[in-house]
């Protein structure tokens, strides 16, 4: 658990959610743009519920609207009509917030709570401030206007592009998975693996790759895909990341700053798995299994370009050595989210966190601009389906290392 008493870092966790919220109209608030987004309204209520469910054990009249996906709980409203509930207002949101708040902060200073529950409430509502941003990006990002988030985002200035370069790991037999300290279940148990050596690239792909691979027809040739993914880019109509378009032979894309020109050295990010999969044997590479990623993450500082550097968007790597293991993006492995040997879901309804997406997900692994630093970790599984790529999710390039 982090070193913060708990009551302070409620607080934090729960004004932070606030302050992303804060540049919103209430119109802004209540769009959906897609289903596998969620209105900004919709994330305020539903980490709350959480709480108010899960810890203080009630169960208000909104339940029905704000549970995600707990079966065990009760009904729900379907994802994709999210966008659709007009009420509660906004206002009646907040004031649902503060309720919840006052009683939650009440139960933690006199210590009438399970304080496991509560560390996972607040890191589940870490979570959702990354998907508050990712989901409003899509929001704004793909309206005719594309306005900007903020217009007082600091703007990173770009460098000449970082050569890459490898690094090479001996592998052999290691140990994965968290150690001590708060972890969600899939993290769990610690085990052994067989790595094999590798070599991994110093630094995240760059946008002066992505060019490259678009200008090389990649887009169009099918044995660069996996079968699924050229399906996908045929039917999606893919012909570069997400939010980038071309005007008068420049390529632009849409920021939370609003819309800029794609700077060749910054970290390429909203690349698909599919996408992620091609780049890599296009660049005769491949991606990184999440053990061997982890291998080489779990002797290093978790340091990087977070959320709480406030640029709300991947800088260009520069320096030597190993560079941007986490933050900027969150970097596709090829492993399939899968249960570790040994893993058992969580009683109750909690048990329905993790487990149930054990089927057709990919791992992500270091976090991304968007991702708070306490909520991260070198054993940390995010998993998304191959084909999302509304996340801020880039890639890091690996290949098979000299066996002795």
């Amino acid at each position: 658990m982090s070193d913060t008493p708990l009551l302070e870092r409620y607080r934090r966790v729960r004004e932070r959610s606030l302050s992303v919220c804060a540049p919103l109209s209430s119109d802004d608030a209540q769009i959906q743009s897609m289903p596998d987004a969620s209105p900004a309204k919709w994330h305020l209520a539903h980490t709350t519920w959480f709480f108010e469910t899960f810890v203080l054990r009630e169960q208000s009249e909104w339940a029905y609207l704000f549970n995600s996906y707990y079966e065990a709980v009760g009904a729900r409203v379907e994802r994709a009509r999210r966008g659709l509930m007009t009420r509660p207002a906004l206002a009646e949101v907040h004031a649902y917030r503060a309720r919840i708040d006052d009683r939650m902060q009440r139960a933690l200073a006199e210590g009438a709570c399970d304080a496991a529950i509560v560390e996972i409430g607040l890191h589940h509502e870490q979570q959702h401030q990354e998907l508050l941003l990712t989901d409003i990006k899509h929001a704004f990002g793909t309206q005719p206007m594309q306005p900007a988030y903020r217009t007082d985002l600091v703007r990173s200035s770009a460098e000449t592009v970082a050569p890459a370069s490898w690094l090479d790991f001996e592998g052999g037999v290691v140990e994965v998975g968290a150690r001590d300290g708060f972890a969600f279940d899939c993290e769990r148990p610690r085990h052994r693996v067989l790595v094999e050596p590798f070599r991994l690239a110093t630094r995240p792909i760059c946008n002066a790759e992505v060019l490259a691979f678009i200008a090389d027809g990649a887009y169009r040739e099918p044995r660069l895909w996996l079968s699924d993914g050229f399906a996908t880019v045929q039917r999606e109509g893919w012909t570069a990341p997400l939010y980038w378009t071309q005007r008068d032979g420049t390529w632009l894309h849409y920021t939370l700053g609003g819309v800029r020109e794609v700077e060749e050295a910054e970290t390429a990010c909203h690349l698909s798995y599919f996408e992620a999969d091609a780049i890599a044997r296009w660049a005769g590479a491949r991606l990184p299994t999440e053990f061997e990623w982890e291998h080489v993450a779990a002797s290093r500082a978790v340091a990087g370009n977070f959320v709480d550097a406030d640029r709300l968007h991947p800088t260009a790597a520069t320096g030597d050595g190993l560079r941007q293991l986490f933050g900027d993006v969150w970097e596709w492995t090829q492993s399939a989210f899968a249960p570790y040997p040994g893993f058992r879901a969580a009683d109750g309804a909690l048990g329905e966190y993790n487990g149930k997406f054990m089927c057709g997900q990919l791992v992500l692994r270091g976090g991304s601009c968007f991702t708070p630093r306490d909520h991260m970790r070198a054993s940390y599984r995010n998993f998304f389906a191959p084909a999302a790529r509304w996340q801020m999710t880039g890639v890091r390039l690996c290949s098979d290392g000299e066996r002795s």
